[in-house]
């Protein structure tokens, strides 16, 4: 990328003094400030890692950020996507962003994009800025925002997290490897599990979040070095940092247009948990809790959360057997014995997990049926006191 055009681009004396203790590093200065204020970046999710993101790309001045985004803030949400408060808790996360953005700094400009990335608008949308942070949470975004990104020749400033552990790169910067070289072929749909479903410590995409944020200012300034051609692994767990060296394939295909990232991923639907699910056969949380209010005896009902997610929560009479104790084996001879002339229903927290069981199941000789929607659909449609996560 080339910097910033910054021809006829003046600090104010507000500015001056807001951004003065950037000012004041040689590595930065007086040039490197105005090429933050004439940089356009456009970050993709206004999440756990879209949050620090915003932060300190507006504190930092940049003076054009677009935010692309569709969802509501939650109260799940808050104890990480620290951009939002409890006051926006069912309001447009764009919105709270932007108005958190120009409390920080009122001279960058924000454009909100309230909708979804698609191949149809992907182009559009990127086009008109200088670089991109990739801020989701799934596969078939991840691919379309670097097929974009390549078609259009952005560097694409990369992170992702899941429970303990986080990983960065610059993909797509001065003819380095892009997420292809990567990850050539998406993994198998339900491998990896959401941070819905798996869990997230609060602070660790606050630690990425900014590992990207720093990435973008050095690209927009021209100091440092980046981390293209190197992925950044983080695990807060054991406090460490190591890294990996990352090089284009001479394998990977060329990308000549977008496609269909939802089937390309193998993804059936948004619904966490869908595409497995449609493998096996269900029952909506109604019929279940008919089933339930008939009083038979011969029914099985199977949760196989983790235990931290069944002391927030359980549909009662359900028997706990985390799901992996399923998939290892450690656990089928104690569900034979329960389930031995009894019909088995099993449920997780959305669907997937319950589903993934009963596949594992179906090779031992067990059949089970799936709850459709799980424990969330329980609380939602049934028993609002069973408490969501």
């Amino acid at each position: 990328m080339l910097p910033p055009d910054t021809s006829g681009v003046q600090l104010s004396p507000d500015e001056i003094a807001r951004f003065s203790r950037h000012l004041i590093l040689p590595e930065v200065g007086m040039q490197g400030q105005k090429r933050l204020k004439a940089a356009s970046v456009l970050c993709v999710g206004t999440g756990g890692l879209g949050s620090p993101l915003l932060l300190y790309l507006a504190a930092s001045g940049v003076g054009r950020i677009g935010i692309v985004d569709f969802d509501v803030v939650d109260h799940s949400n808050l104890q990480r996507q620290v951009i939002h408060g409890t006051s926006w808790v069912g309001k447009p996360k764009i919105e709270s962003a932007k108005h958190r953005i120009h409390e920080i700094n009122p001279h960058c400009q924000v454009d909100l994009y309230e909708t979804a990335l698609t191949s149809e608008n992907a182009l559009a949308i990127i086009e008109p800025y200088d670089i991109v942070c990739d801020g989701t949470d799934n596969f078939p975004t991840r691919y379309l925002v670097n097929d974009a990104c390549v078609l259009l020749g952005k560097p694409n400033v990369y992170g992702s997290i899941f429970r303990f552990e986080g990983q960065a790169t610059v993909f797509n910067y001065l003819d380095g490897p892009n997420y292809r070289d990567l990850y050539p072929e998406p993994p198998p749909p339900g491998l990896v599990p959401s941070c819905a479903e798996g869990g997230v410590v609060g602070v660790l995409p606050g630690i990425i979040g900014l590992i990207q944020a720093t990435e973008t200012i050095k690209l927009i300034t021209g100091i440092g070095t980046s981390l293209s051609g190197r992925l950044l692994l983080f695990d807060a767990l054991k406090m460490s940092f190591r890294e990996l060296k990352l090089r284009p394939s001479p394998e990977r295909p060329v990308i000549e247009r977008l496609i269909d990232y939802q089937q390309f991923c193998g993804v059936g639907g948004s619904a966490p948990g869908q595409e497995e699910a449609g493998a096996v056969e269900s029952i909506s949380v109604l019929e279940l809790k008919a089933l339930l209010d008939s009083g038979a005896s011969d029914l099985l009902l199977l949760d196989v959360r983790n235990p931290p997610e069944a002391d927030i929560a359980v549909i009662k009479g359900a028997v706990l057997l985390p799901l992996d104790q399923i998939e290892n084996g450690t656990a089928i001879e104690r569900l034979r014995q329960l389930a031995a002339g009894k019909r088995l229903y099993v449920h997780c927290k959305l669907g997937g997990r319950s589903a993934k069981a009963l596949i594992a199941l179906k090779r031992e000789g067990i059949e089970g049926i799936n709850v459709a929607g799980g424990i969330d659909a329980w609380s939602k449609e049934i028993d609002p006191s069973v408490q969501r996560y």
